[in-house]
């Protein structure tokens, strides 16, 4: 009895380590993945995974959870690299739902000359989805803070997309 009590209570306490190491290992790859398979869809290449971008974009995830702020890094400080950012309830999302988010604006995506490309007129309502489908962007690094209570998603991507007069959507290639 007492060595089921034991193994229960091992359990208890490293269970929970042992998924928080299974998802950060998973992590990396199930965000490329979210982000690859809409590109496939739409016939644009994939992007790959960036360690360097990567670290840039836990440095300001680390931000975000400390300050409980929720805004882009400074653009000068990130030259040529896009930024897509999102919080939610800690724990509540799988990485899969977190870029589900971005995705969820290609309702309002229509294929054209950024930033003239949103249904609602509103480059906004549009941006983080257009960031992830754009044609020249190659690679991605993404991080994950979290200060208990909300979860901060930073991706970056490079080269940067969103680039005023610059075709985005499928079926004709980026010009400008």
């Amino acid at each position: 009895m007492a060595r089921r009590i034991a193994a229960a209570l091992l359990l208890c306490l490293f269970g929970p380590a042992a998924a928080a190491q299974n998802f950060a290992a998973q992590f990396p790859a199930r965000i490329l993945a979210a982000h690859n398979r809409e590109r496939a869809a739409l016939g644009v290449p994939p992007l790959v995974w960036d360690n360097d971008l990567g670290t840039g974009a836990a440095t300001w995830a680390q931000q975000l959870a400390l300050t409980n702020r929720f805004e882009h890094s400074d653009r000068k400080a990130r030259r040529g690299i896009g930024e897509n950012l999102w919080m939610g309830t800690h724990g509540a999302y799988s990485p899969e739902a977190m870029v589900g988010g971005w995705l969820s604006e290609k309702r309002m995506f229509m294929p054209g000359v950024f930033p003239n490309n949103a249904r609602s007129g509103n480059w906004i309502d549009i941006g983080h989805y257009s960031q992830l489908i754009w044609p020249t962007t190659t690679r991605i690094g993404c991080a994950l803070a979290s200060n208990g209570r909300t979860d901060y998603l930073v991706c970056r991507y490079s080269p940067a997309g969103n680039i005023d007069g610059r075709w985005v959507g499928p079926g004709r290639a980026e010009r400008g």
